[in-house]
């Protein structure tokens, strides 16, 4: 039986990835005085510099800055100023700071969700920047849990569940990335439950799903539908329990 049921933070809880998108097309409008946007692939050469650094920086604000500030400088040749620079310091200084504001539906499916199960929020990036989020959701009393992790990959879901002293098919795991939210925990043997959000990164657009493994997830367009669909994984989950 379903007995841990795991909630993803950014763009599952609150909103997070806009204003990411928000600081890109500011970026795009400081680089434009350089050079020509249309010749510079500057979307694929910013994106192909985050995912080299994740390893350096991790994820969030702080590697998004870093990332943006030696793009600029690469595809400017050298040639953008200090001043500009400054400019996309400013950008991430303001992702680190924007409001938090939490899903529609969101409080009241995870206190639906917490009246019959023990959860538990998951979600990674930078500590300081997610420990903010976390203080100010206002959702953190609900959660038995809280574990901010530098990558949500099959290990660090089976270090959890250690910790729980849980197998895998006894958890659940709600979120919007099928990449860092859905496909570990169903290689390792759980549940997941996607809810989509209108914008996504890239970067977690890209996951080895496949039709095999529908049997063991949900989707939902929107908050409201969390319960039931935990509901329906853990029937199913009871049904696969051997007698």
């Amino acid at each position: 039986m379903i007995e841990l049921v795991g909630f993803d933070g950014d763009d599952t809880l609150w909103h997070s990835e806009g204003y990411y998108r928000v600081a890109h097309a500011a970026f795009e409008g400081i680089v434009g005085h350089y050079v020509d946007l249309a010749d510079a692939g500057l979307h694929e050469r910013l994106l192909a510099t985050e995912r080299r650094n994740i390893k350096l920086f991790g994820y969030g604000a702080k590697g998004m800055t870093l990332s943006m500030v030696e793009a600029a400088i690469a595809i400017t040749g050298e040639r953008i100023s200090a001043a500009d620079i400054h400019r996309i310091v400013t950008l991430g200084k303001e992702v680190m700071s924007h409001p938090v504001e939490l899903l529609p539906g969101i409080r009241e499916a995870v206190e639906a969700v917490a009246r019959e199960h023990r959860v538990v929020l998951i979600t990674k990036g930078d500590l300081f920047h997610q420990e903010a989020k976390v203080q100010a959701c206002g959702l953190a009393g609900l959660f038995h849990r809280i574990e901010i992790v530098s990558e949500k990959d099959v290990r660090a879901y089976d270090r959890v569940l250690g910790e729980f002293g849980l197998a895998p098919g006894q958890f659940a795991m709600v979120g919007n990335s099928l990449r860092s939210d859905i496909e570990p925990v169903l290689r390792l043997g759980g549940w997941g439950v996607h809810m989509p959000y209108h914008v996504t990164w890239a970067h977690e657009l890209e996951h080895g799903l496949g039709p095999d493994d529908a049997a063991r997830m949900e989707t939902v367009q929107g908050a409201a539908g969390i319960p039931a669909a935990i509901a329906a994984l853990r029937e199913r989950a009871g049904a696969t329990v051997p007698r």
